[in-house]
C-alpha cells in the first residue's frame, strides 16, 4: 500500500497552481505525529487554507527529550516567518560551553556552546509546547492513537486507526519519528531504511544537585559517556546515558528492561553515574533508544509523504534533526500551496528541494558515534586529553563552523505569492 541562507528566491511562475488561484485540490490532510515537524506542518499548512489533523500515539504531549538547537539563517529565518521566534527564544535554556570531567568531577577540558547549543537552544518538550499552542486553534489533534492502515484509492486515502473509527483523507503525512509507522505502512519495514550507528542514548529530567549554572558536565570512559546539564533556568536538569553496543532488540515500550540494561551498563561506572541510575528510577520522562540515521531513495508514494525524521533522521547526535524537521515542513506546506494542492507536482518539488540539504546534515552525524563513546580505555583517554589542549589548537572552531555550513546550505523560497491566492478561500472557511 502506498502509503538559509536568509536570502530567499522568488517562488518561479511555473509552481501557479493550474487550475486558477484558488482551485486548490486535497484540503484534508492526515499528519501523524505530534512533536515537531508535525505541528510545524500543520501551521503552514493552515495558513495556506488547507485542513490538517493530527494523530499522536501518546496520550498527551510528550514533556521530556533533549535540549535541540537551531543555527544560522535558514532555521531562524523559519521560525521567524512562523511568528515564534521570540516564544522559543523566551525558553531557551541559554547553556554555555561543556566541561568534560574526571571521576571526581573535576573540569579538565571545556568545549564551545556554540558546538552543543546553537544559535538558539530549547528542550524538545518546550518546543513541542509551543508548536501546539499555536496550531490547537485549527488544527484537530487526536491523542492516545495511531494509524494502522492505509487504502489509497484515486481520490484520497482509507485511514484505519488503533482505536478511532476509520476516516478518509485526501493526502497522509508521517511526521511520527525515527520509528514511523506511516513509513512503515506505506514504504516497508523499518530496517530497510533505519541505519543503527553502534550507539544507545537514555535521557531523563532530574535535580540539579550539581548547582550547575547554564552549564554541563560529561565523563567519558570506554564505550560510556554520562552526562548531566541544567535547564529550565537551573531548577532542573537533564541527565544523559550513551554507550556502545550493537542492535539489543529492545521492546521501545518496555521501560523496565530498559532501565535494567543501563543499569548494567554504568554501575560502578564512577562520577555520578549510581547516583543517577538511583534517581533514574523515579523520572517522570525517561527516554531510552538507538541513536540512527535514515535513509531513503523517496520519501513521498502516491497520496503518502515523510517529513522530519521519519524520512531523513540524521541521528540525535548531528545537533540538525530538529532544524532540518523545520525546514522539511516550510517547503512541503509551501509547495503543496504553490501547486494548488497537486500532491504529485508539490511531492516531486519536495524531494527536490530538500534532497541535497537532507544529506548535508545527514553528514553531520556520520562518525560523531565514534567519538562519543570511544571503545578503548586508550582512546578515550586520547580524546580527553585533546579536547583539553583544543582551545590552543589551529582550527579549534572547526566543527562548528562545519556544522554552521550544513545548516545554511539551502536558500529557502519565498511562498509568499501562495500565501496570498489563498487567504480569499481561508476566509470564505473553504
Amino acid at each position: 500500500m502506498t502509503n538559509t541562507k536568509p536570502n530567499t528566491k522568488p517562488t518561479p511562475n511555473h509552481t501557479k497552481p493550474k487550475n486558477g488561484p484558488h482551485a486548490h485540490r486535497n484540503l484534508r490532510i492526515l499528519i501523524s505525529g505530534a512533536s515537531v515537524a508535525g505541528p510545524a506542518l500543520a501551521h503552514w499548512l493552515h495558513r495556506y487554507g488547507f485542513t490538517t489533523t493530527i494523530v499522536e500515539r501518546a496520550p498527551a504531549l510528550r514533556d521530556g527529550g533533549y535540549a535541540v538547537d537551531f543555527r544560522g539563517g535558514a532555521h531562524l529565518s523559519v521560525l521567524r516567518r512562523m511568528g515564534l521566534l521570540d516564544a522559543v527564544e523566551a525558553a531557551r535554556t541559554g547553556t554555555g560551553s561543556m566541561a568534560y570531567v574526571n571521576e571526581l568531577g573535576k573540569p579538565v577540558a571545556k568545549l564551545p556552546a556554540d558546538l552543543f547549543a546553537g544559535d538558539v537552544e530549547i528542550l524538545r518538550g518546550d518546543l513541542a509546547r509551543i508548536l501546539h499552542d499555536a496550531t490547537a486553534g485549527h488544527t484537530e489533534y487526536v491523542f492516545g492513537d495511531s494509524v494502522t492502515s492505509l487504502e489509497e484509492d484515486a481520490d484520497g486515502v482509507h485511514v484505519t486507526f488503533e482505536r478511532g473509527a476509520p476516516r478518509r483523507f485526501d493526502l497522509v503525512i508521517g511526521a511520527d519519528g525515527l520509528h514511523s509507522a506511516t513509513r512503515r505502512l506505506a514504504f516497508g519495514p523499518e530496517e530497510r531504511f533505519v541505519r543503527h550507528l553502534g550507539v544507545y542514548c537514555a535521557i531523563f529530567t532530574t535535580g540539579n544537585h550539581l548547582g550547575l549554572d547554564r552549564t554541563g558536565h560529561a565523563y567519558r570512559t570506554a564505550n560510556r559517556l554520562v552526562a548531566m546539564y541544567s535547564a529550565r533556568h537551573n531548577t532542573e536538569a537533564k541527565a544523559v546515558f550513551y554507550f556502545g553496543s550493537p542492535e539489543l532488540g529492545l521492546d521501545r515500550r518496555d521501560v523496565v528492561r530498559q532501565q535494567a540494561v543501563l543499569t548494567e551498563q554504568f554501575t560502578g561506572n564512577g562520577w555520578q553515574s549510581d547516583r543517577l541510575l538511583h534517581d533514574m528510577r523515579y523520572a517522570p520522562d525517561f527516554y531510552f533508544d538507538s541513536v540512527a540515521q535514515v535513509a531513503m531513495d523517496h520519501w513521498t508514494r502516491g497520496r503518502v509523504a515523510l517529513v522530519g525524521d521519519a524520512a531523513h533522521c540524521p541521528s540525535s547526535l548531528s545537533g540538525m534533526g530538529t532544524g532540518l524537521a523545520l525546514v522539511g515542513a516550510y517547503v512541503l506546506a509551501g509547495e503543496l500551496a504553490a501547486a494548488g494542492g497537486d500532491h504529485r507536482l508539490a511531492f516531486a518539488r519536495y524531494e527536490e528541494e530538500m534532497r541535497a540539504y537532507a544529506e548535508g546534515c545527514r553528514k553531520m552525524g556520520d562518525g560523531v558515534a565514534r567519538l562519543m563513546v570511544p571503545g578503548s580505555r586508550f582512546t578515550a583517554g586520547l580524546l580527553n586529553r585533546y579536547y583539553k589542549l583544543m582551545p590552543y589548537l589551529p582550527g579549534k572552531d572547526m566543527a562548528a563552523k562545519i556544522a554552521r555550513r550544513a545548516a545554511e546550505n539551502i536558500t529557502l523560497r519565498d511562498y509568499t505569492a501562495a500565501e496570498v491566492r489563498t487567504a480569499p478561500a481561508v476566509r470564505a472557511g473553504r
